[in-house]
């Protein structure tokens, strides 16, 4: 069984060491936390308790006391492959090594092993919200304690704290600047989704817009096919043309057309630095024929490419499958199998889900009727709103309609406001319609909240070498440090005015005084 939500992650930069320690939430502290495996210093996690610290990993090497401390949240994800973003390497990094700062990377509640309970279920998803996870950010600002000197001495009472993130931390860093303003004193959110939206069809048009022009017209004549035969009500075509595809055993059609999405999720994966990669591999199997020639912008039409994207179908499919039944591992239907049912820590995509079902929507779906589509026009919300239902049903007894007008109320949406705030975001990003630069949203850039796109992909400023690779990345690298920095020179500690009650009911009037 596949999942038919694309999540909105970036891509991990692992090293090899890290330190690790637990943050304490609800009372709780780090000396509550105790290694999984006392061999293994690098996993540390709480005992007991219904009440768990959350993973957390940090890097001072460039760190002076009164630097920033740089913060950023790996969102739907187990943690352990973004330590990377505590280096130099990435943006984050960068900004540490320019303003003498700590970086820390801070495993998201309900992902990885940081979880307040131990299940997956509709009843521990109960602290499962975007406002939650806000607030754990709030927490960890004014509670950590890391172990350097001055490591007490660190909230944002005493220093400027820096909130980072791509995609759905992308929003959070947003959201979080937005609804607690005065605990990060700067952000910088990439590719960050902050508009929640139900049919996210555009999710594909970024990729529709910028691929290369023969893959992108084959794509649309193979679909459009499928669509045919499907509404003709020939069966027996239908059945030949999915054995055709290695799908032959795949019992519903939505879920033979829903299945076709699978390379187009691909265009995510790519990067300035990526090379050659398994999108290209799938556009090279339409477009170059058997004598190495290539198809000009039209592409070589129906026949050909139907015939191409099949033999890469029916050649790729097993190996996705692992000798799985086919409807078993394409289907959406038997709700029986552990993908609807497995409550278990540390599974992503259930996590993750939980916020799409409730929260943010983001269902990938066919354009709508009259534009050009890359997926089939079979696939609508309600294909991904009857899975919601199916791995929730403790929750949703019919298929549920995510509730985004209430999220984009909440945070501002397209027009968020908030201090201090830059965003980078990219015009090959499959997320972009769902950032401030989507096409039709008429969203200024200012100084207090600039806005600079690149030409390139999902989350790409964040990695150095992308920058290294792409002078349009560079440019927000750039940029983003430089508003950072001058952002970050402008900060002093915060002071906070108290009431003094005095007999005869009168009040005098407040005093500012350091929070210490």
């Amino acid at each position: 069984m596949t999942s038919g939500v694309r999540g909105s992650s970036c891509r991990g930069v692992a090293v090899r060491d890290r330190e690790g320690m637990c943050i304490g939430v609800d009372g709780f502290s780090a000396t509550e936390c105790a290694p999984v495996n006392a061999s293994d210093a690098d996993a540390v996690l709480v005992t007991g308790g219904s009440r768990n610290p959350y993973w957390a990993s940090w890097e001072f090497e460039f760190y002076k006391p009164g630097g920033p401390i740089i913060l950023m949240t790996p969102e739907e994800s187990n943690a352990d492959g973004f330590t990377g973003y505590l280096t130099n390497r990435t943006v984050n990094g960068q900004i540490a090594q320019q303003e003498k700062g700590a970086a820390i990377v801070l495993e998201y509640r309900f992902f990885g092993l940081s979880n307040p309970y131990p299940d997956l279920s509709v009843a521990s998803f109960k602290y499962h919200t975007i406002q939650q996870a806000i607030d754990d950010l709030e927490y960890l600002a004014n509670n950590v304690v890391l172990p350097f000197p001055g490591g007490d001495k660190i909230s944002p009472a005493d220093a400027p704290w820096v909130l980072i993130g791509g995609s759905y931390s992308g929003a959070l860093t947003a959201y979080t600047l937005n609804n607690k303003p005065d605990v990060f004193w700067a952000g910088y959110a990439s590719s960050a989704v902050v508009e929640s939206i139900v049919d996210f069809w555009q999710y594909f048009e970024p990729e529709r817009l910028t691929m290369p022009k023969n893959c992108s017209n084959d794509i649309q004549a193979v679909i459009a096919h499928w669509d045919q035969v499907i509404a003709s009500g020939n069966t027996t075509a239908f059945d030949e043309l999915k054995t055709l595809f290695g799908m032959g055993g795949v019992v519903h059609p939505e879920d033979v057309v829903g299945t076709l999405r699978n390379p187009l999720w691909n265009w995510q994966e790519l990067s300035p630095t990526s090379g050659g990669s398994v999108f290209f591999d799938f556009c090279d199997a339409l477009e170059v024929n058997s004598a190495g020639k290539s198809a000009p912008a039209s592409g070589w039409g129906v026949e050909h490419a139907l015939s191409a994207w099949a033999n890469y179908s029916s050649s790729t499919l097993p190996g996705l499958c692992s000798g799985q039944n086919i409807d078993d591992c394409l289907g959406t239907y038997n709700t029986s199998q552990s993908f609807w049912t497995d409550t278990s820590i540390d599974n992503a995509n259930r996590s993750w889900l939980w916020i799409v079902c409730n929260q943010m929507g983001f269902l990938q779906e066919s354009a709508p009727s009259g534009h050009p589509t890359l997926v089939s026009r079979l696939i609508q919300p309600i294909y991904d709103e009857r899975q919601c239902q199916q791995m929730f049903p403790a929750a949703f007894s019919s298929p549920p309609v995510p509730d985004v007008e209430k999220t984009n109320n909440a945070y501002g949406g397209f027009y968020l406001k908030a201090d201090r705030l830059f965003t980078a975001t990219g015009l090959r990003d499959p997320w972009r319609f769902a950032t401030v630069s989507a096409d039709g949203i008429d969203v200024q850039s200012t100084p207090e909240q600039p806005i600079v796109e690149s030409d390139a992909f999902h989350c790409s400023d964040l990695i150095t070498k992308d920058g290294l690779a792409d002078p349009t990345v560079l440019n927000v690298q750039t940029q983003g440090l430089k508003y950072i920095g001058d952002w970050l020179s402008t900060w002093e500690p915060p002071v906070v005015s108290v009431e003094v009650n005095v007999d005869l009911n009168f009040k005098h009037r407040a005093y500012p005084i350091p929070r210490r």
